[in-house]
């Protein structure tokens, strides 16, 4: 349908990244995995067994279907409480992708600016894939890519909000900007929330507790699948100019002829 989304040198035919955490069991989220379509699949490490990864139920999807795996660094506070889970969870032979995560503030769970640049700066040093959670601040998404980030992760509201896009203006302009692929993470609710951030030219959107909390979790991994789709055929195609007074699709000539 359109160009694949390639991280570090990876191409995704999906550009769908899908959470699995808060499923009301393990069969449903396998059911809305597969109706996602989601080639990435995201996790908290501090859920994992990681003395035996491979045995985790978490880590247990679909029979036949490979995944790559993108451990978050969740409940971190400091760049070095991120930069040893993630160490950690490599060393277990998880992953060498990590989603850095640092959040103080447990009512908003805003990421930390500065921790998140330090943490990034560390783990890309290290050699990991690192994929860095972020405010919608284009300023800190740039310095992020600077520092080597594969991908920049600005999220469009806090984190299980469900709000939407908040600063479409800020989304819009950290995407003109970047060099890595944008993925937006976070606050997003609908399908319609969706369509918005591909159509502002994400290259993909990652989310959990839409899907996972839905009343019907595999009808709305569904949906965002479409959104996704959609959304980015639009961005891809062009949207007309908005403009301030209507402009008549045929034009007078048209009608004197006929």
């Amino acid at each position: 349908m359109n160009k694949r989304l390639t991280i570090a040198g990876k191409e995704l035919s999906s550009r769908f990244f899908l959470g699995t955490g808060r499923y009301p069991n393990p069969y449903v989220q396998n059911e809305a995995i597969k109706a996602s379509e989601a080639e990435v699949l995201t996790f908290a490490i501090r859920r994992v067994n990681l003395e035996a990864p491979s045995e985790d139920a978490i880590l247990q999807h679909l029979e036949g279907m490979t995944f790559t795996y993108l451990p978050n660094t969740s409940g971190a506070k400091t760049a070095e409480e991120a930069v040893r889970i993630a160490r950690l969870a490599k060393a277990s032979g998880l992953s060498d992708w990590i989603k850095v995560e640092i959040s103080v503030d447990e009512k908003t769970l805003l990421p930390d600016p500065i921790e998140t640049l330090k943490a990034t700066e560390i783990l890309v040093d290290e050699g990991f894939v690192v994929l860095p959670y972020t405010s919608d601040d284009p300023v800190l998404c740039k310095k992020l890519e600077q520092a080597g980030a594969a991908a920049v992760m600005p999220g469009g509201a806090p984190i299980g909000t469900g709000l939407g896009i908040l600063n479409a203006y800020n989304l819009q302009l950290i995407v003109e900007q970047a060099e890595v692929p944008i993925i937006v993470d976070a606050g997003l609710g609908s399908a319609m929330d969706v369509a918005q951030a591909m159509e502002l030219g994400a290259d993909g959107v990652l989310m959990n507790t839409p899907v996972a909390k839905a009343k019907d979790p595999v009808k709305m991994a569904q949906a965002m699948k479409y959104a996704i789709d959609a959304g980015r055929l639009s961005y891809e195609a062009g949207r007309i100019q908005k403009k301030k007074y209507a402009t008549a699709s045929s034009g007078l000539p048209s009608f004197i002829s006929n």
